[in-house]
């Protein structure tokens, strides 16, 4: 699912290409498989087609997705896309380390604090995303499906129901009326 913040600052290409690569990260779109078409998400997420065509753009330019001419976008290495959120993570950190050091905070105080407040984000995650912290990143299921995290993505098992059944994004599936309200009430869309 893809909730967009109309009041978040960042222009809404960045919020598709960040909900994508956090579904592509949490297993929901696993490598190799089919993106939805930009027409099907444009039309799902109620935007202009060029929004998501910019999205999956950059996507592509990052080494997320790959286009296959003919044939649409497919998810590309997963491995590769945690390995840059990582990396991101490193350097965020290192700027809170030089931050931390101008503060006069000791090198074990921020060690602390920061493994406090790792322990507290486990905390507040769901059973099933706490559990994941703990399993392989690597861990399969029965079916070969990675482990799913529901860490506050809510309707992803549909979505992942939605292509088993009918093998393809672009073929719209049914929702239900108040689920659809309730989303638009809280000032978003979504997928």
């Amino acid at each position: 699912m893809i909730l967009l913040d109309y009041k978040d600052s960042r222009p809404i290409y960045e919020q598709v290409v960040g909900k994508l690569s956090e579904l592509m990260i949490l297993g929901v779109l696993e490598e190799d498989s089919q993106m939805p078409s930009v027409r099907s998400l444009a039309t799902d997420l109620s935007i202009n087609p060029n929004t998501i065509q910019r999205a999956y753009g950059e996507l592509e330019r990052r080494g997320f997705i790959y286009s296959v001419k003919g044939r649409g976008s497919f998810v590309g290495s997963i491995h590769k896309l945690r390995e840059s959120a990582r990396a991101d993570l490193v350097k965020r950190l290192g700027l809170l380390a030089k931050e931390a050091r101008t503060l006069g905070m000791l090198r074990e105080e921020f060690v602390e604090a920061a493994g406090g407040g790792y322990d507290q984000a486990v905390e507040n995650e769901s059973g099933a995303a706490g559990r994941r912290h703990r399993e392989e990143p690597e861990a399969r299921g029965a079916s070969g499906q990675s482990q799913r995290n529901a860490a506050g993505i809510e309707g992803v098992e549909s979505i992942a129901k939605a292509r088993e059944t009918s093998g393809a994004w672009g073929e719209p599936e049914a929702a239900s009326p108040t689920a659809d309200s309730q989303d638009k009430d809280k000032g978003g869309m979504t997928v």
